[in-house]
C-alpha cells in the first residue's frame, strides 16, 4: 500500500537573528525553531494530509506569531480539507485569525505571513499558496521540475530572478484585506515528489540546482543538500522546506543515516 513520507527542515540561515518560518505536516507543527537534522515522518495514503510552510513577513512585527498561527490552524483543519473549496475556506479562516489576533494586541499590528502547501488525498493533490512561498513538482517521469504555485509578486527587475515584494499575504496590513488564494488540483501518482518551501530556499538557489538535487538524492539527504545549497549561497533568509514523496511501501520510510554537519 502506498505511503506518504514528509521530510522537513527549518533553519534561520546565516543572516537573520531568528526564525520566522513555520511548518505543518499533518498534526505535526514546527514553529519558529531549528531542526538539527532533517526529520522524516510517514503517513498512510487516504485521509486528507496537509503539508504547508508559512513565512512571516520581514520588516513587519511578529512574523513568527503569524506564521505559527496559520500552520497550527491548517494542521487542526487537515482532516476536513477534502476539496478546493475547503482549502479556500480554511485559508480565509487563517487570514481572519491573523487580523483578529493583531487587533487584540497593538504590538502585533501589521503582522502577516505567506503560506504554501499541498493537501494529499487518495488519488489527488490540492496545491495552494498565498504570497511567494512555493510548491514545486519533481515528476516521477524525467520531465523538468515544475512550479505549481503562483507567486504573488510583481515581475523582478532586469537582471534579478526574484523580487522582495509580495502583493498579497495572510494579514500584513493595518486593516482587514481579503485574499484570493491560488488553489488547484492535480492527479497523484506513485513516485511523485513535491517540494514545499519558503523563499529562503528559492531566492538564493536556482531552480535547475533544486532539480538536480531532487533527482540525485532521497529523503533526508535531499533535504540536507537543498539546505546546504542555500547556505552556500549566503543563507540570506530563513530556510524552511518539506519534501513529500509518494512511495510504494513502508520499507522506504528511511533512506539511511542523515549526512553529518547538518543544520544546528
Amino acid at each position: 500500500m502506498p505511503f506518504i513520507t514528509v521530510t522537513a527542515l527549518s533553519h534561520p540561515g546565516l543572516v537573520r537573528d531568528h526564525n520566522e518560518d513555520s511548518l505543518a505536516a499533518g498534526p505535526w507543527t514546527l514553529c519558529g525553531t531549528v531542526t538539527e537534522n532533517p526529520q522524516t515522518l510517514g503517513f498512510p495514503l487516504g485521509s486528507p494530509l496537509v503539508v504547508a510552510v508559512a513565512d512571516g513577513l520581514g520588516g513587519q512585527p511578529a512574523g513568527e506569531v503569524a506564521s505559527s498561527l496559520v500552520v497550527r490552524r491548517l494542521a487542526a483543519l487537515s482532516p476536513a480539507l477534502d476539496s478546493e473549496q475547503a482549502v479556500r475556506d480554511a485559508l480565509d479562516v487563517c487570514n481572519r485569525a491573523v487580523y483578529a489576533d493583531a487587533e487584540r494586541d497593538p504590538d502585533l499590528t501589521g503582522m502577516g505571513t505567506t503560506v504554501a502547501g499541498v493537501v494529499i488525498l487518495g488519488r489527488d493533490v490540492i496545491v495552494f499558496n498565498v504570497g511567494d512561498s512555493r510548491v514545486l513538482d519533481a515528476p516521477a517521469t524525467h520531465a523538468a521540475l515544475r512550479r505549481v504555485s503562483v507567486d504573488d509578486s510583481p515581475p523582478p527587475a532586469p537582471g534579478r530572478r526574484t523580487t522582495p515584494v509580495v502583493t498579497q499575504a495572510l494579514g500584513g496590513a493595518s486593516r482587514f484585506s481579503a485574499i484570493t488564494p491560488h488553489v488547484r488540483t492535480e492527479p497523484l501518482t506513485t513516485g511523485e515528489r513535491y517540494l514545499v518551501c519558503t523563499d529562503g530556499l528559492t531566492d538564493p538557489v536556482p531552480e535547475h540546482t533544486l532539480d538536480t538535487v531532487l533527482r540525485a538524492h532521497d529523503g533526508g539527504h535531499a533535504a540536507f543538500r537543498l539546505w546546504k545549497s542555500a547556505i552556500d549561497a549566503g543563507g540570506p533568509d530563513n530556510i524552511t522546506l518539506a519534501l513529500i514523496d509518494v512511495i510504494d511501501n513502508a520499507s522506504s520510510l528511511s533512506d539511511g543515516p542523515e549526512p553529518s554537519g547538518g543544520p544546528a
